[in-house]
């Protein structure tokens, strides 16, 4: 059974107290709060097996690196990579994006077309920004409807022989859509078209299956997933990953070295030069661990009742409007009150130790979309309850009195 308040006890920071007041913290797109179970793994290995990986024949080298790989070997299952050196581990989903843009630069010549949508990140923008400017390949948008839908018929327009790749999020961090990949993918496919998906924002609510879906590559990060921040994963099809050059040159991404000739280290390898963040990647398979126990698909029901009940609550206030209101989406509400900038909302009913993220979120098109300067966003977790969201919601009220 899915017990929130034996759930609210894995999680330390959930007893602070911000100004006076019980932290409520609605800021989970952004970052999630990390259980217990997984901290503890962090200091497990600062305090007993603290060594570098895959070089040393010591007993703490080999420990770290068998709880390192083990790591990875959980990311394979939990995505159902077929290969475990198809899971590349990176700093984050920002590293793992632009890795793969990188590589494209030898691929790309001038007139090629790499399509985005206009719901993303700027991680999942400025990348290829830079990858067509150095390459002259031609940057394509996908448009969103004033539902922060993407208008999947002007995609299907775009596609065509010069397509080399789609690059589209899985879920929008600013409104919670989620977006149709499997037929995204799909698509693109039919014009032999390699597919990322920035699954930052789904993995936390839904879990991928890479084999299913068939995209050629798939990035998230740990601190979605209630893991520590500076790891992430990359997912790439062995087939891609072969083609695409190293990112960085350093050691353990190395074969042989030199001064006449370099020969890179197999995958994983080839993409993870340098000491690696080694508690970090363990840290990410406990969490995984975590998160499976519970159930994914008990945590998406449960995200899905807080989403509906705050929406229904959020929309009884006069003069407030929600952004994003697909029939598919995510924990996630943004909105605006008529009249009052989202900062100011923010603060006040920060000083009743209630977090929400306030501006453009790393999304500054979608701002542009709908003529706004931002909006309020409150993004829940399964660690969230009803009764926070009662208190979020008079808060807002009071906050809004106070401004008008």
């Amino acid at each position: 059974m899915f017990n929130v308040d034996n759930i609210r006890k894995d999680f330390p920071i959930l007893q602070r107290k911000i100004n006076g007041h019980p932290l409520i913290y609605f800021d989970n797109a952004a970052t999630s709060q990390t259980p217990d179970m997984v901290i503890q793994s962090i200091v497990d290995y600062y305090n007993n097996y603290n060594a570098n990986i895959h070089r040393g024949v010591h007993t703490l080298s080999q420990e770290a690196t068998d709880a390192y790989e083990g790591a990875r070997l959980k990311i394979q299952k939990h995505f159902n990579a077929k290969k475990s050196h198809e899971i590349i581990l990176t700093s984050g989903t920002t590293h793992g994006i632009n890795l793969v843009a990188s590589g494209f630069t030898s691929l790309l010549k001038g007139g090629d077309e790499v399509i985005v949508s206009a719901l993303e990140h700027h991680s999942n923008i400025v990348p290829w920004q830079m990858l067509c400017e150095r390459t002259g390949a031609i940057l394509k948008v996908i448009p969103i409807s004033l539902k922060g839908e993407l208008i999947i018929e002007e995609y299907e327009k775009m596609l065509s022989e010069k397509t080399k790749i789609v690059f589209v999020g899985h879920v929008s961090n600013a409104l919670g859509t989620i977006n149709p990949i499997e037929h995204i993918i799909k698509k693109a496919k039919e014009f032999g078209a390699a597919i990322l998906i920035d699954g930052a924002q789904a993995t936390p609510h839904i879990k991928p299956d890479v084999e299913q879906l068939d995209c050629d590559f798939y990035v998230c990060s740990a601190h979605k997933l209630c893991g520590p921040t500076g790891i992430g994963m990359l997912y790439g099809k062995e087939e891609w990953l072969l083609k695409l050059p190293p990112y960085q040159g350093g050691g353990e991404m190395i074969n042989e070295v030199t001064f006449e000739k370099t020969t890179y280290a197999d995958l994983p390898h080839k993409f993870e030069a340098g000491t690696p963040n080694i508690s970090g990647g363990i840290a990410f398979g406990i969490a995984l661990d975590y998160l499976n126990h519970i159930g994914l698909d008990k945590i998406a029901i449960y995200e899905n009742e807080l989403l509906n009940y705050a929406t229904k609550k959020l929309l009884e206030i006069d003069r407030l409007k929600i952004y994003g209101t697909s029939t598919k989406k995510t924990a996630v509400i943004s909105f605006n009150i008529e009249g009052i900038h989202p900062y100011d909302i923010g603060t006040i009913i920060d000083k009743l130790g209630i977090a929400v993220r306030t501006g453009h979120h790393c999304a500054q098109p979608i701002m542009d979309h709908y003529n706004i300067p931002g909006t309020i966003r409150a993004s829940f977790s399964f660690y969230n309850t009803k009764e926070e969201i009662d208190v979020f919601v008079k808060a807002v009220e009071r906050a809004k009195n106070m401004l008008l």
